[in-house]
């Protein structure tokens, strides 16, 4: 039997519920650490998941022999840090997205990858969903042709999350960088990861985080603060690729939109597809379009499976099982594009790559 990868998870915040879950129903972990700089909150999950340790101060944490591998499920601007700092102590680590806030950091998180030899996974969750891993099928038989075209949507109404999310300095931006970075990943990922020409991208503070709005209830993090919000309300891009094939992306924390909306959906020369809000496949055959849904479990984006089996993933890849479907060199790609949007968005002009 293989040995059980010992697990400690770095945050302790909302997102580290859904990665503690999934890692107490994995048969080959052993939850060792908890660690946030609440020390009430650490102990919290501590006492949930069955971990038997809880750290104040992640350096302490990873200087413990006895853990693996860590989850890192902190504010965008330590990932890069903690990372480095992991992945120098010999730990493999999933990183929740986005890999950091700037290229030059994502630079050195993959220098830190290629000297440890350790593994570092990008929490690019929605390329183990089972929908995209369906579709993966289709299109690495040819089923779609060539694609050309992708449309990628994540429109809340009202949706700030305000906190560290709506705090620039923590969070490295608002919709694009905690929204866009799924959709515009997972469009790239289904496209085959062409190599990026360039962006044009536009970003808009227009409507606040409208915290005055009544009747309509919204997620609000933690650390909520209606006095906090240095962060795009909307942001979107065109990004055009090497192999002359486009995407088309737009994103919101608020918007004065009917329904909230999200849509990702590509295009090739045999047939096209959308992936949410659900699975449908559409093409030609005998001089006839088809539209095919196929018949599964979930067609839309399965939040606890995703995770389940990202970390799952995670976890084989630690064990030298598999190879991550989303390394170092993807996130430090995804933060290029992100980065070139806003770029662009500020100076007016498109970034050439």
């Amino acid at each position: 039997m293989t040995t059980p990868l010992r697990i400690a998870v770095i945050g302790a915040g909302s997102i580290s519920a859904i990665h503690l879950q999934a890692y107490a129903d994995n048969s080959q972990v052993q939850l060792v650490a908890i660690c946030d700089k609440n020390e009430a909150r650490a102990k919290e999950k501590a006492e949930k998941f069955g971990a038997a340790k809880i750290f104040t101060d992640y350096k302490q944490l990873l200087a413990d022999p006895d853990i693996d591998a860590v989850s890192i499920c902190t504010w965008n601007n330590s990932h890069a840090e903690i990372s480095i700092a992991a992945l120098d102590a010999g730990k493999h680590v999933l990183c929740e997205k986005p890999l950091c806030k700037t290229v030059a950091e994502a630079k050195l998180v993959e220098e830190a990858v290629h000297r440890s030899g350790k593994v570092l996974q990008v929490g690019f969750v929605r390329r183990y969903a089972d929908n995209t891993q369906i579709l993966r099928k289709f299109i690495e038989a040819g089923d779609l042709g060539e694609i050309y075209y992708a449309k990628a949507s994540c429109l809340r109404r009202l949706g700030n999350p305000g906190g560290w999310f709506s705090d620039i300095e923590k969070s490295g931006g608002g919709p694009l960088i905690d929204l866009g970075v799924h959709v515009i990943d997972i469009c790239w990922y289904l496209m085959g990861k062409p190599k990026v020409k360039s962006v044009s991208g536009n970003t808009y503070r227009k409507l606040g985080n409208r915290a005055n709005v009544q009747n309509l209830s919204f997620y609000q993090a933690a650390d909520y603060n209606p006095d906090v919000n240095d962060v795009e309300d909307l942001a979107n891009a065109l990004i055009r690729f090497e192999n002359g094939a486009s995407l088309m992306v737009d994103v919101s924390f608020t918007l004065h939109a009917l329904k909230d909306e999200i849509g990702v959906k590509i295009y090739g020369d045999k047939g096209g597809a959308e992936i949410e809000p659900e699975l449908k496949i559409t093409t030609e055959k005998y001089d006839t379009i088809l539209n095919m849904t196929p018949q599964v479990d979930q067609l839309s984006f399965d939040f606890v499976k995703g995770f389940a089996n990202e970390i799952g993933h995670f976890v084989n890849s630690c064990q030298g099982k598999a190879d991550t479907l989303s390394p170092v060199e993807d996130g430090v790609e995804m933060m290029k594009i992100l980065c070139g949007i806003y770029e662009s968005a500020e100076k007016g002009v498109e970034i050439q790559f």
